[in-house]
């Protein structure tokens, strides 16, 4: 995950006051309170309980399996090889926190919850992360976690990630919010070469990507072609993103039915 927090947070209250109708008014006039944060219903089920989301994940970890062990076996020294990692909706499954406050008329992607959930919230793995992660362990390759998680949760991430048994836990490979994720990743190029990105946004790949609009993040999708499948290894994540915002094109023909 890679969004602007602390921008959105700013905006947080204004936003939420924005959406809600009280409900105790809203049941004195005998209606159903608005909410359009349930406009995100479909995004959730589709991310938490298709089995075509599960498929797309397990096909990103075989696809990155088979690059690691490429590069693995061309490599004269594999510790010095690394593999960077989004965790969010990457490695570790949030949709839990998103769905509760989805339910609660909660617009979630103000992120003012999510510090909450850092600290206490139960993730669980994304399917086959915990295989693919392992295996790179196992053949000596360096792993780092770069995320967009709040810096001040650092130690409650890394009990997180030690809990769900995540290999390569630890202060210094645990690289989240406080700079750029383009500095951190360079971080980790000065003393190993990147053999694989993965993640869910794009931003988790190349700052390019980081702020654009939409139209200008196709551009660059199409311009990167080579490199996705490569060593750019991207997850779905139907729940939060810019696109959410992003307006539909539809057919311009009469709408009829038979």
């Amino acid at each position: 995950m890679s969004i602007d927090r602390l921008a959105r947070r700013l905006a947080a209250g204004l936003t939420a006051t924005a959406l809600l109708v009280p409900a105790a008014l809203a049941q004195d006039a005998g209606e159903m309170p608005q909410c359009q944060v349930r406009e995100f219903a479909m995004g959730l089920r589709y991310q938490q309980q298709s089995a075509e989301v599960q498929a797309l994940q397990l096909q990103a970890f075989a696809l990155a399996t088979e690059r690691l062990d490429a590069a693995v076996a061309k490599a004269e020294d594999p510790s010095k090889l690394a593999v960077v990692t989004d965790l969010d909706e990457t490695v570790i499954d949030n949709s839990a926190l998103l769905v509760r406050d989805m339910q609660e008329c909660h617009q979630y992607d103000t992120w003012d919850t999510w510090g909450f959930w850092e600290r206490e919230g139960k993730p669980t793995l994304i399917p086959g992360a915990k295989e693919f992660l392992d295996h790179a362990d196992k053949a000596g390759v360096a792993i780092y976690y770069i995320s967009d998680r709040f810096g001040e949760n650092k130690p409650s991430t890394i009990a997180t990630l030690n809990e769900l048994g995540l290999p390569q836990v630890s202060d210094d490979q645990v690289l989240l919010y406080g700079t750029t994720k383009v500095e951190r990743r360079g971080v980790v190029s000065k003393d190993h070469q990147i053999i694989l990105l993965l993640g869910d946004t794009l931003h988790d790949f190349d700052g390019v990507f980081h702020k654009a609009d939409t139209a200008t993040k196709r551009q660059k999708v199409e311009e990167n072609r080579a490199r996705f499948g490569t060593d750019w290894i991207v997850l779905p994540n139907a729940t939060y993103g810019e696109w959410s915002e992003a307006p539909l094109t539809g057919w311009d023909a009469v709408l009829k039915t038979e």
